[in-house]
């Protein structure tokens, strides 16, 4: 009986842990192929990190806007030095993001900026949204206010 109940606890306790979001590691030719990435729903990408005070604030705009529209794609990308990764995961979990969080593991920034976008200075958060069906894109280099993710969306959904 004991046996029973302690696989039945273990399977349960796994169950949990399977659900638990875990930041995936990237590279940018990864962060290139989703921004080059077709379909019919706008991709909004957002770079962020942890210990970025505006950018923690407009998080949960990303992740109401997600919830409701289905027509969007929403890719959170910290800037977190990978061997900072465990406080990102900590940072999901205790904050119960539901939307895709990658790291990227770049740290010679100055190699990358300019193909995400030639007018962003490297500083965050910084928003980059796309419609691959129209070619649409915008680039904010700033935080997003509410009501200000939705109305950018608009903008390059038309």
């Amino acid at each position: 009986m004991k046996n029973i109940l302690l696989l039945l606890f273990c399977s349960v306790v796994m169950s949990f842990s399977a659900l638990a979001q875990k930041t995936e590691v990237i590279k940018f030719d990864r962060l290139q192929a989703l921004m080059d990435k077709k379909g019919d729903k706008v991709t909004v990408i957002n770079f962020w990190a942890t210990w970025c005070g505006p950018c923690v604030k407009e998080l949960p705009y990303f992740e109401s806007v997600a919830a409701v529209r289905q027509d969007i794609e929403v890719y959170l990308i910290s800037l977190d030095f990978v061997e900072k990764l465990d406080r990102v995961n900590s940072f999901i979990e205790r904050k119960k993001l539901k939307s895709r969080v990658l790291l990227l593991d770049e740290i010679d920034y100055n190699s990358w900026i300019d193909r995400v976008d030639k007018s962003w200075s490297g500083a965050i958060p910084a928003t980059l949204l796309l419609n691959p069906a129209t070619g649409k894109r915008k680039f904010v280099e700033s935080e997003l206010e509410e009501g200000e993710l939705e109305q950018l969306i608009e903008e390059i959904s038309n």
